[in-house]
């Protein structure tokens, strides 16, 4: 029931009614309403409770990372770097005349956003994610970057935002080599176009990472939070990322259901 409502990005009432009218989806939970009732939307919001108070989506990301690595989806030698701003409601038209005082605002090129960052590292060769930390949203993107990589790289790919980080990247993985993106604009404006043709070629491996923020973000509809705090949507987040590793692997683990 709580895989249906990341899924679905479904409130915990809106849940709950989504299964009474489903057939398909009781059927997929495994309740039978000749036997039992559908669990209310309280009932789901202690459980989410309990998860965030145990940390246990975090654990549940690494659970899935292990049970992927041991059917053959092995974390490689390069990690992706990157991260995405999740937005929360700016209004203070609520309870508390006041916004979330653990978001904050940055800017991303000429427009201002509200919410929460969340940062990723991804494997280059398979996609899927392999590490993650969450943050306001005015937390530069370069300081999550020792938590997103294992120490076992031997190349990372980030965009401009990481560049001119060699000796953050040395502390983690001393064998890695920095292949994020250079600033192809100098001081006076000039545009070096030998760095903007290595970025293009870079890009190309890096691009990957936009797989799991189309999964999480577009087609789980984790665009905008849901909860207020950090620690509940840092609990949403690691959830989401364990369905999506599952969602982009499903190809590989059906065929080994068929073999």
């Amino acid at each position: 029931m709580y895989f249906v409502q990341h899924w679905f990005n479904l409130a915990d009432v809106a849940c709950e009614e989504a299964l009474l009218d489903s057939t398909a989806l009781r059927r997929f939970v495994g309740i039978d309403l000749g036997r039992e009732r559908v669990p209310d939307g309280t009932t789901l919001l202690k459980f989410r409770r309990l998860l965030e108070n145990h940390d246990l989506g975090a654990q549940l990301f690494v659970k899935v990372c292990e049970v992927l690595q041991a059917h053959g989806l092995k974390i490689g030698t390069g990690t992706i770097v990157d991260a995405t701003i999740i937005g929360a409601p700016s209004s203070t038209k609520n309870k508390d005349k006041a916004r979330d005082p653990e978001m904050h605002q940055t800017r991303k090129g000429q427009q201002w956003y509200f919410g929460m960052k969340l940062h990723v590292g991804v494997d280059s060769q398979t996609g899927l994610a392999h590490s993650a930390a969450v943050s306001s949203a005015n937390v530069h993107d370069k300081h999550a970057l020792p938590d997103l990589l294992h120490g076992d790289e031997q190349r990372v790919y980030g965009d401009s935002a990481y560049a001119s980080q060699k000796e953050l990247i040395a502390s983690k993985a001393p064998k890695a080599k920095d292949f994020t993106n250079d600033r192809v604009r100098n001081r006076s404006g000039e545009v070096d176009e030998l760095k903007r043709s290595k970025n293009r070629n870079k890009s190309k491996i890096r691009a990957r990472v936009e797989h799991m923020f189309a999964v999480v973000k577009r087609l789980w509809g984790f665009s905008k939070v849901r909860y207020r705090e950090l620690t509940k949507n840092a609990n949403r987040a690691f959830a989401a990322l364990a369905l999506a590793n599952i969602y982009l692997s499903r190809s590989r683990l059906m065929g080994q259901v068929r073999l």
